[in-house]
């Protein structure tokens, strides 16, 4: 909507390494947690309301509801399809920005043009590619600038956003670096001081104010530009009758206002400055692109619509997608987050993810359950209800009770109608606040967390602001940005700036709320679903109105009209206590803002109005669309203005100067309501507000106070003039209105005069009485006129077309009393009207019922009340009798001459005869329709007398409907008795059918349904049947063969087999062969029963049940003891196979593989056996098995015993040692004989774990007691303590393992602190010695280890006395080597001790300032070890850089070759020509052919100070190491103070600072010197700068400063150099290369009182002024004389300054073209085809563009030859005409291409012009001269003075 154009870059800018990644909810405060109990959960709007005053400061909450709250997901999850938007998250933040690179590279091009005189290169490469300076430009300015990101050393950032996520290496950044210093540097800086108005001046106005000569504008208003190209753009004239504005607003559509109209430098569009968003308040300074020509298409960010997924679908993408980033592991809130911020900051590459966002739920459903919705089965009806109209379903939530919204009528998708949000991992929602400030509530069905940030909204403005400085470029190119939802910024940078930050983890089941103005965004952890919605209690009610105010500013569409919606709730007076101090405050707000705004209209002469048309439904917001202002796109509820100029364009009250151009006596308001009404609106709410608190009372003194309609005056002719005492003049001169006859013309002067009150306040109220009156006056007045009219027309007429006035109209005017006013044709009226009535009466007298009036007499009367001219109602009534009474005597006629039998229904009889009784008419067929009646009831008695009663079918019915079968009506009765007969005839026609042969079917089931079937339609006759017994009887039998049939397929059971035998013995069918087959069946089947109870009786073999069994297949019954016998084998199968792994060849013993059986599952084994009803021989092999176990178990516990009375042993001698291990092995061997034998059994005794335990603790012991004989190593007694950690606890704490165990922990104490074994960790002194005193303490002695602890703490004591006799020693004589010495021995002998860490630390103090030495100067050439030697070699040159100073003094009087400093007399020396200095052939790496060269020789230093160069390489006496900077050896030298022992190279650093200072020394002077050099002689600071150059270059130590100043010097030097080659040179310098010269020397401060300063200064004021001078000529379209022109091109060409494009364009001023002998200019122009001579358009007044065109001089008319001759012949006697030479326009183009670049003809010749008329006369050139530049070439066709131009003109 609105432009705008960059701004400066501010500073503060944000930068990616400048963010801080988030460590989960650590650096992010949390937001509030609330848990509402049920009470409180019970009502969302009152809960909101109690802890708004807590979380609203944080912007943010989280409500956790009851866990009673579980509401089922109302959507079908296998359906579910919704679209999704792809989002790319590296771009939320770290994107640059959306910029056209050829504007850029147009506004670019402009500056290199007019500010540096040059134009762009072709191509800038980078990186093997063009570079995009444009990005690289955004880029820059996106971390503060150039300057900025040095400091900062960002480059790296920048390169990021040019390079598109490639590698950046360091070379790449420093190439960065020098481009932009290169090609950007000077267009940042300019730039800059653009944006802050210091470059040129504002634009012009559009319109132009040079007129032609026929009053047409002859220049269009447009200024003139530049294409891309560089080319003029053209504009053509206007025609007159097209619109007179050439440019419109791109917003508003108007091409009014052009003073304050900005066009776009590139596509020449324009906007108003007030209709940009946000609207601007000047005209910015220089150029100025719109948004549309900053912003590209292919650059724009936004979220691009993604393709249709199921959830199923979806989930897959999202499980993909989190395991891509953290694999199967479940990451924590920590890492998902620092994950997520890296990723929009840019620093992990490119990530897209897919979001369902947005999603309508009354087009894709809801998650909440709805009244309308399907239901799923799963859900209960009266949970499902519950829900549905639950108060916290975010479908019910916005038009709860107290919400605002409960106004609005229209569903608004995302504020009235909840979004659902389908999301996965990172899929985010961006920094931004609802749609007018609304609160929002979010509800996480299911899924994973959502991770909220939040910004109260008491500090939205310092967020947009630090919005505003991080991402500038991105601003700059969309204003309004925070309202497009793409844009993130970490929430760590905003707290670095000030801004309070905080976090919400939204669980499922949980809300947020978030609330006005509260910035927020966040994104989700995974796939979840989610649903949001907005909601608006009345304390948004302010927030709502601030909001409005922002959709106005940045000129965005509102979802609702604020005004609306406050005026629509107040009149529903349905608002609680709460909210009326809201409504009424912000209600006072609107009626005083506009009072303001209609009391300023009236006060600028904006005197119509009239109210707007009254809405449909106006107890709702947004039933109908209001109009928009075209300016800010606000909804127009209460006010507008509009034109009659532009009748379809409106604007609000702010905006009404920028409607048009008319005069506001043009305008009009348009209201909704006065302001009495708004004010009595806000009245309203005092009647319910009885809380009456002080800023209740302050608002009704306000109230009170605005309706002093006195104080509202604007000024008059004469004076000024109050609203209230025109009012009162206006009543005066209304009230004599009524005392006079009616005149239109009086009424409507009068009400319109009342146009300018009736929109005020109350104070009007009498002038809206008065103006009521008048309104009623007129419109009975105007009533009177117009019935009279309309009868007096009627009545000379006679015409249908004409309409008649209706009697109850004209009455309505007459019963007026009194009259409003005084109208003559009152009583003419009354006369008419009393007529009609007379009429009306005979009319009703007529249709009264005691009337017998025939049907010709009543056609009669109503032609009598067609003629009279007024129309009365009664006519219908009289003409709908009359078509009554025929069409009911039609009706009766056809009923009596019925032949066909039932077709007359007995209702249309009845009708008839009721329609006889109402019409009441005496006729002849009202005798024959009774009669008709009176037989159709006969008839009904008797068929109701056999219903009624039983019905026989033979003896009555047959009789009856024979009888009756001819009459014509259809009786009801008698077709139903009809109906019942035909049933009870077909029914037994069916059961005769199936009876035959029913017992010889073998679908004996079909029978069964088919004789079912018919006994239930038998029952339901209505007629009785003889049959229906006989059905009941087969239908028993027919079971009965059916369940036979079934025995014979199917097994049954015993018991069901003799049931049915017995019953068809009952049934008399039992000799039926299927009977007598399963007779036989039921006999097999008792038979087995008996063998089966003898063998359970006689407990026999297993061989006797399974032959049971066998026999039992061949019986087809279902046997009752079959299972009992299957049960029996069953069990002693199942006991058989258990029993196998206990018995002989199965033991597990055989098999080491198998697990170790239970003793107690043999157990188990031997008590089943008891239960067994088969005898079997294993039963005595378990038992013996039984017995074994039970004996091994008791040897184990024996042995247990045993080996615990050794564990209690608590006294260990030496002696009891002895003998402890011989037992200790004994035990061993029982044990593992013990175990032996219960594995071999096979069980898993409980004893077998116990004695391994045992055996393991026995080893144990044996290992440790034999530790007391020997010196074990530390590995080992570590080992065996690892060992003991895995010691059964019982065991372990028996006395004999505690003592054992305490004595191998004080050996491994011992074996530690011996120095010989600790690995490198060294104990104290201290440590030993409490070892040694544990001793006695432990009950196992350990003499060895005892003696190697006392020769260590001996060893220690000689090694400390060593050191105190070193340290004894004076600093000089403390050896370096003898330090390391004893270092090495303390590492080896000595304890932790004071004086080992002193060896340590002056040790390694010495070593770092070596190496800190070493890094100084460098590795040395040669000897890399050795630092003495590098430290030297330093010395000698700076020993050399001393000569140089002192030769150049005159100190030094020999010559040895400067560069060796030998003197060797068998060299070749050369020495330079200025400088005087020797060289060595050899050193210089070349050789002289001849003596001559050598004496012109001239060395490198002396040529680079000469040629003025700005940069060099290294010459020959350059070092060639690292040299070390002053200050760090200074440094260096102190740090050696501090050090214990003498070492050699703090000496030779001592020498290195004394000679370096003295070099400084003579480096400053000489800088000094050269520095305040003005004059202009160069020779002599150029040997001072040689020698400089020189020592510098020779000395091996860098003074920073000192080199600085060098470098500044040399700088100053090249640039006078080169001054003065351009000054002496023998072309004239071009004004760019002085400006260039003068901008360098300003870089590098050359004092103004400098020579060449002063020089180029002085000639660039001379060639601008001329240069000024000369652009204005060439602009002025010949004012200036040509003889002025040619004398400045003289003065041009003599300026010590060359300007070739100024000179060129005056030279060009010069010629003359056209018969008018004009310079060039931007006219349309035409060449003829034969001489090439240019003509204007206009001037030889061609109207189209003609194929060919020769001009009169070329071609003239054959009838004006005589005229040529005599020109020819005056011209050959001597006549003198002055002819200057005439060239062609500067076009190298051909003619038709340069006609093709102008517009068309159409639009360049002027809209007056007869097109059909080719040859013109001229008007008023009365004599031209032709004159021709190539005369020679035309002799015969010279061109001549002619009378009239016009007549030669001819087209082809």
């Amino acid at each position: 909507m609105g432009k705008g154009r960059p701004r400066a870059v501010e500073k503060g800018v944000l930068g990616q390494s400048s963010s801080v990644s988030l460590s989960g909810s650590l650096s992010i405060p949390p937001g509030p947690v609330y848990y509402p109990s049920e009470d409180e959960f019970k009502d969302p709007l009152e809960y909101i309301y109690r802890i708004r005053p807590e979380a609203e400061p944080y912007g943010i909450c989280r409500i956790v509801p009851p866990k009673s709250w579980k509401p089922p997901f109302g959507l079908d999850l296998d359906s579910f399809t919704f679209p999704t938007k792809t989002q790319a998250i590296h771009q939320l933040q770290a994107r640059p920005a959306a910029c056209d690179s050829k504007t850029f590279d147009l506004e670019y091009n402009r500056f290199l043009d007019n500010h540096c005189g040059k134009k762009s290169k072709k191509r800038v490469v980078f990186e093997g590619e063009e570079l995009d300076l444009c990005r690289l430009f955004n880029a820059a300015k996106r971390f503060g600038g150039y300057d900025k990101v040095v400091k900062e050393k960002k480059w790296g950032e920048v390169c990021r956003f040019v390079l598109s996520g490639r590698k950046v290496s360091e070379c790449a950044k420093h190439v960065l670096c020098q481009l932009y210093r290169e090609h950007l540097y000077d267009y940042e800086d300019y730039y800059n001081r653009l944006n802050h108005g210091v470059v040129r001046s504002c634009k012009r106005g559009m319109h132009g104010e040079k007129k032609g000569e026929h009053g047409v504008e002859s220049l269009s208003s447009k200024r003139r530009r530049r294409n891309t190209d560089g080319e003029k753009v053209k504009v053509c004239k206007v025609e007159e009758k097209e619109e007179e504005f050439d440019q419109i607003c791109e917003q508003c559509e108007s091409g009014l206002h052009g003073e304050v109209m900005l066009l776009c430098d590139r596509c020449n569009k324009g906007w108003h400055i007030y209709c940009l968003a946000p609207p601007l308040k000047r005209i910015p300074p220089g150029n100025w692109y719109c948004l549309d020509c900053l912003n590209s298409d292919k650059d724009s960010f936004g979220f691009v619509p993604g393709k249709r997924f199921s959830l199923e679908a979806f989930r897959r993408v999202a499980d993909r997608a989190k395991r891509k980033w953290f694999g199967s592991v479940s990451p924590s809130r920590m890492q998902i987050e620092k994950k997520f911020w890296e990723i929009v900051e840019g620093l992990v590459g490119e990530v897209e993810v897919k979001y369902g966002s947005d999603l309508d739920t009354s087009v894709y459903g809801s998650g909440f359950p709805r009244v309308n919705d399907k239901k799923p089965e799963s859900v209960e009806d009266e949970i499902w209800d519950k829900y549905c109209a639950s108060p916290w379903n975010l479908n019910n939530l916005p038009k709860l009770q107290g919400s605002m919204l409960r106004a609005v009528h229209h569903n608004i998708a995302g504020v009235m109608v909840p979004w659902l949000y389908v999301g996965m991992l990172f899929s985010s929602f961006c920094w931004h606040f609802e749609d007018h400030c609304f609160y929002s509530m979010n509800y996480l069905h299911w899924g994973e967390p959502k991770c909220w940030y939040s910004v109260p909204g008491s500090e939205a403005i310092a967020f947009e602001k630090v919005m505003r400085n991080c991402l500038p470029d991105l601003f700059d190119a969309q204003p309004d940005l925070l309202f497009q939802l793409v844009t993130m910024l970490n929430p760590s940078v905003l707290q670095e700036n000030g801004v309070s930050v905080y976090s919400v983890l939204q669980e499922p089941g949980n809300f947020v709320i978030t609330f006005p103005r509260s910035y927020h965004g966040g994104f989700n952890f995974g796939l979840n679903c989610a649903e949001a919605v907005n909601f608006a209690p009345a304390d948004w009610l302010p927030h709502g109105g601030f909001g409005a105010e922002l959709y106005q500013l940045y000129r965005k569409a509102a979802v609702l009209s604020h005004e609306e919606l406050l005026c629509v709730v107040a009149k529903a007076n349905d608002c609680d206590s709460k909210a009326l101090p809201y409504l009424k405050k912000e209600l006072h707000r609107i009626y005083a803002k506009e009072k303001n705004c209609r009391e300023g209209l009236w006060s600028n002469g904006i005197i119509k109005s009239s109210p707007m048309s009254p809405k449909k439904c106006p107890e709702f917001v947004g039933t109908e669309e209001d109009p928009t202002c075209i300016i800010c796109q606000q909804y127009l509820f209460l006010s507008a203005v509009v034109c009659c100029c532009r009748p379809s364009a409106f604007v609000c009250l702010e905006h009404c100067k920028h409607l048009c151009e008319c005069k506001p006596n043009k305008h009009r308001l348009l209201y909704r309501h006065t302001l009495a009404e708004l004010k009595q609106l806000v009245l309203l709410i005092d009647k319910y507000n009885f809380d009456e608190t002080p800023q209740c009372r302050d608002l009704q003194r306000q109230l009170s106070c605005s309706d002093d309609s006195n104080a509202l005056t604007k000024k008059v002719k004469g004076g000024h003039v109050s609203l209230a005492k025109l009012a009162e003049e206006w009543i005066l001169r209304s009230s004599k209105i009524f005392q006079i006859p009616f005149s239109r013309d009086a009424y409507v002067n009068a009400l319109k005069e009342t146009e300018q009150f009736l929109w005020a306040g109350s104070e009007m109220d009498a002038v809206r009485a008065v103006a009521k009156n008048l309104i009623e006056a007129q419109n009975w007045a105007e009533g009177i006129k117009d019935c009279l009219y309309k009868i007096e027309s009627w009545s000379c007429n006679r015409s249908h077309n004409l309409e008649k006035v209706d009697l109850e109209h004209v009455n309505n005017f007459l019963n007026l009393n009194p009259l409003p006013c005084i109208e003559p044709g009152h009583l003419k009226l009354k006369g008419y009207a009393e007529e009609a009535m007379i009429l009306v009466q005979e009319i009703d007298s007529a249709l009264s019922t005691s009337s017998k009036s025939s049907i010709p007499e009543l056609e009669q009367l109503y032609s009598r009340a067609c003629e009279v001219p007024i129309y009365v109602k009664e006519m219908e009534k009289l003409m709908a009798r009359i078509s009554a009474l025929k069409v009911w005597v039609d009706n009766v006629k056809k009923c009596i001459l019925e032949k066909c039998p039932a077709a007359i229904e007995v209702d249309v009889l009845y009708r008839l005869k009721s329609e006889m009784l109402e019409l009441q008419v005496q006729l002849p067929e009202v005798e024959m329709l009774m009669d008709l009646l009176r037989q159709v009831e006969s008839c009904q008695a008797r068929c109701n007398e056999i219903l009624n009663g039983p019905i026989n079918l033979k003896q009555n019915v047959e009789v009856l409907l024979q009888e009756l079968e001819s009459i014509t009506v259809n009786i009801p009765e008698l077709k139903l008795l009809r109906q019942y007969h035909g049933d009870a005839v077909s029914w037994i026609s069916h059961f005769n059918d199936v009876h035959v042969n029913i017992h010889e079917r073998e679908d004996q089931e079909n029978v069964v349904d088919e004789l079912q079937c018919i006994l239930k339609q038998g029952l339901l006759l209505r007629i009785q049947v003889d049959e229906l017994p006989l059905v009941e009887v087969e239908l028993k039998k027919a079971y009965c063969r059916k369940e036979a049939l079934k025995a014979r397929r199917t097994k049954m059971t015993l018991f069901s087999i003799q049931q049915l035998m017995e019953e068809a013995a009952m049934l008399r069918i039992e000799g039926e062969q299927l009977f007598v087959d399963v007779s036989g069946v039921l006999a097999a089947a008792m038979h087995w029963e008996e063998r089966a109870a003898h063998i359970f009786a006689t407990e026999a073999q297993m061989s006797d049940f399974e032959d049971v069994i066998r026999t039992s297949k061949d019986i087809h019954v279902i046997l009752p003891s079959l299972d009992d016998v299957k049960d029996a084998i069953s069990m002693a199968k199942s006991w058989l196979k258990n029993s196998k792994p206990f018995l002989g060849s199965s033991f597990p013993a055989a098999h080491p593989s198998c697990s170790l059986l239970k003793v107690e599952a043999l157990k188990e084994l031997v008590s089943q056996s008891k239960l067994l009803k088969i005898s079997l021989e294993e039963r005595t092999m378990i038992h013996s098995v039984l017995k074994n176990c039970l004996e091994w178990e008791h040897d184990s516990c024996s042995l247990l015993e045993e080996v615990d009375c050794l564990f209690n042993t608590n006294n260990i001698d030496n002696a009891l040692i002895n003998g402890l291990i011989p037992k200790i092995e004994h035990l061993v061997t029982m044990i593992e004989s013990i175990l032996e034998t219960g594995l071999s059994l096979g069980f898993d005794f409980d004893e077998i774990p116990k004695l391994q335990n045992a055996r393991s603790i026995l080893q144990w012991c044996n290992k440790a007691l034999s530790f007391c004989s020997v010196a074990p190593a530390l590995p080992g007694i570590e080992s065996l303590m690892e060992n003991a950690e895995h010691l059964p606890v019982t065991c372990a704490s028996s006395a004999l393992c505690s003592s054992l165990i305490d004595g191998v922990k004080w050996l491994k104490k011992a074996s530690e602190v011996i120095p010989v074994s600790c690995n490198g960790k060294i104990c104290k002194l201290s440590d030993a010695e409490e070892v040694l005193s544990e001793v006695q303490r432990i009950k196992v002695s350990f003499p060895l280890m005892v003696g190697q602890l006392l020769k260590a703490i001996e060893k220690h004591k000689l090694w400390k006395e060593q050191i105190l006799i070193f340290f004894g020693l004076k600093t000089e004589e403390r050896s370096w080597s003898k330090l390391l010495q004893l270092k090495e021995l303390g590492k080896d002998d000595a304890f932790s001790c004071c004086e080992l860490d002193m060896v340590l630390s002056e040790t390694e103090k010495v070593e770092k300032w070596k190496l800190h030495c070493m890094d100084i100067v460098g590795h040395p050439v040669g000897d890399v070890n050795s630092l003495l030697d590098a430290l030297v070699k330093i010395k000698h040159t700076l020993d050399r850089s001393l000569y140089i100073y002192k030769k150049a003094r005159g100190c030094n009087p020999r010559d040895p070759c400067i560069h060796c400093f030998s003197d060797i007399k068998d060299q070749e020396l050369l020495t330079c020509s200025i400088c005087k200095d020797c060289y060595h052939l050899q050193c210089l790496g070349a050789t002289l052919g001849h003596q001559s060269d050598a004496k012109a020789y001239v060395c490198s230093y002396c040529q680079f100070i000469g040629s003025g160069s700005i940069s060099r390489n290294g010459g020959a006496l350059r070092f060639g190491g690292k040299r070390p900077e002053l200050n760090m050896l200074i440094e260096l030298l102190s740090d050696a103070e501090g050090l214990c022992v003498g070492i050699e190279e703090r000496d030779v650093v001592q020498q290195l600072v004394e000679l370096a200072i003295a070099c400084k020394d003579c480096l400053t002077e000489l800088t000094d010197f050269t520095l305040a050099y003005l004059n202009r002689d160069l020779s002599i600071i150029s040997e001072k700068l040689t020698t400089a150059l020189k020592a510098v270059e020779m000395a091996g130590v860098y003074y920073n400063h000192g080199n600085n100043r060098l470098e500044l010097a040399l700088a100053r030097n090249s640039w006078r150099v080169r001054v003065n080659k351009l000054l002496e040179d023998s072309q004239k310098p071009l004004i760019q290369h002085i400006q260039k010269f003068l901008k360098e020397g300003l870089a590098i401060s050359i004092p103004p009182e400098d020579h060449f300063w002063q020089k180029l200064t002085e000639l660039k004021c001379i060639g601008l002024q001329w240069a000024e001078n000369a652009k204005k000529v060439s602009m002025d379209s010949g004012a200036l004389g040509l003889d002025e022109v040619c004398e400045l091109i003289t003065q041009g060409e003599n300026l010590p300054v060359h300007f070739e494009k100024e000179l060129k364009l005056l030279r060009a001023r010069s010629m003359l073209y056209c018969i008018c002998r004009k310079p060039y200019d931007q006219r349309a122009m035409i060449a003829c085809d034969q001489c090439d001579e240019w003509y204007h358009f206009d001037c030889i007044k061609l109207s189209s563009e003609p194929k060919i065109y020769i001009c009169p001089a070329c071609k003239p008319h054959t009838g004006e030859l005589s005229v040529l001759l005599s020109v020819n012949k005056e011209r050959s006697t001597g006549a003198k005409y002055g002819e200057p030479q005439t060239p062609s326009p500067p076009h190298t183009e051909s003619r038709r291409k340069n006609i093709e670049a102008k517009p068309s003809l159409k639009q360049m010749m002027p809209a007056a012009m007869d097109h059909g008329n080719i040859l013109r006369y001229s008007d008023g050139i009365d004599c031209l001269f032709w004159r021709n530049r190539k005369p020679f070439r035309r002799v015969a066709k010279r061109r001549a003075e002619v009378e009239s131009l016009s007549p030669f003109f001819h087209i082809q």
